[in-house]
């Protein structure tokens, strides 16, 4: 019996709209000189006709959808359908990002959901960093919907100094611009990149202010998640702090939970070297479903 199930009309619009999104962003906001290459923005889904299981991969801050190709890639190989979503204000430009709300990350993961529910039945939840996060948000929101969680160096606690700042540089900036004294507001910070052919090497002030926000509302829930789960992270992250998967992992209600330490000193542990041991994990983890 042929069981080849091919995409439908409704995902294939709703492909169409997400890629005609990013289109459009990055017609209005990519600078010369300045932007990365198309390809590394655009969302993706790797379908597999025959297969109906479906992992949501959600890249991180400053990032784009191909950080996570490597990764997508590997679940690809093991049967999954993946579907990478592009968050808003990413894989355009930085002071596109400035402008964006944690709401509107929201709305694009939920997006990305509806676009692999359409060819998917029992969809796995996985991020990383900032994409960690929102997986975790879903996973609150829609406890439902997904089959496990994956959460890789969710930044529940920043390491760097600048963060601790954030908040009231942030105020200091909205009061100088109602004062039209623009010239004197640091709006961005320096990203020391692990992916600086992927990553933006300026992080806007306001998305600092919004990932707190974002994983103030998480951390109050994390209880309510009882999902089979993967927590990693980096021994030694020097931008988001170990401890941060630590207490997710002690503080989520799952019976099937999973805390793994992987002994390197990068933020970025899901491209290079290093991601054939995250993914082997990984690997582990899904075959235990």
């Amino acid at each position: 019996m042929n069981t080849t199930k091919p995409l439908n009309e409704c995902c294939k619009q709703s492909l169409a709209h997400e890629e005609s999104l990013f289109d459009q962003d990055y017609r209005f906001h990519s600078i010369a000189g300045e932007s990365k290459d198309k390809t590394i923005g655009k969302p993706y889904l790797l379908h597999h006709p025959k297969n109906k299981k479906g992992v949501l991969l959600i890249h991180g801050l400053m990032a784009a959808p191909f950080e996570v190709r490597l990764w997508a890639d590997a679940l690809y190989k093991q049967g999954y359908n993946v579907y990478a979503p592009r968050l808003t204000g990413h894989g355009t430009s930085v002071s596109d990002l400035a402008t964006r709300s944690k709401l509107e990350w929201i709305q694009a993961v939920e997006r990305g959901y509806k676009i692999l529910a359409e060819c998917s039945d029992g969809i796995i939840l996985a991020g990383f960093s900032t994409g960690a996060a929102l997986a975790l948000h879903m996973a609150i929101k829609y406890p439902k919907r997904f089959n496990a969680l994956i959460c890789i160096s969710a930044p529940l606690k920043l390491k760097k100094f600048s963060a601790n700042f954030a908040s009231p540089v942030n105020h200091w900036n909205k009061a100088l611009n109602l004062l039209k004294a623009s010239k004197v507001t640091k709006e961005y910070v320096t990203n020391h990149a692990d992916n600086p052919h992927i990553n933006y090497l300026h992080c806007p002030v306001s998305s600092i202010v919004e990932i707190k926000k974002l994983m103030k509302g998480v951390r109050k829930n994390l209880a309510s998640i009882t999902l089979p789960s993967l927590v990693m992270h980096a021994t030694h992250d020097p931008k988001v702090d170990v401890q941060s998967s630590k207490d997710i992992h002690r503080l989520i209600s799952s019976q099937n939970k999973t805390f793994h330490e992987i002994d390197f000193d990068q933020h970025g542990i899901i491209n290079g070297d290093i991601s054939k041991q995250v993914f082997s994990q990984v690997d582990l983890f899904l075959k235990k479903l």
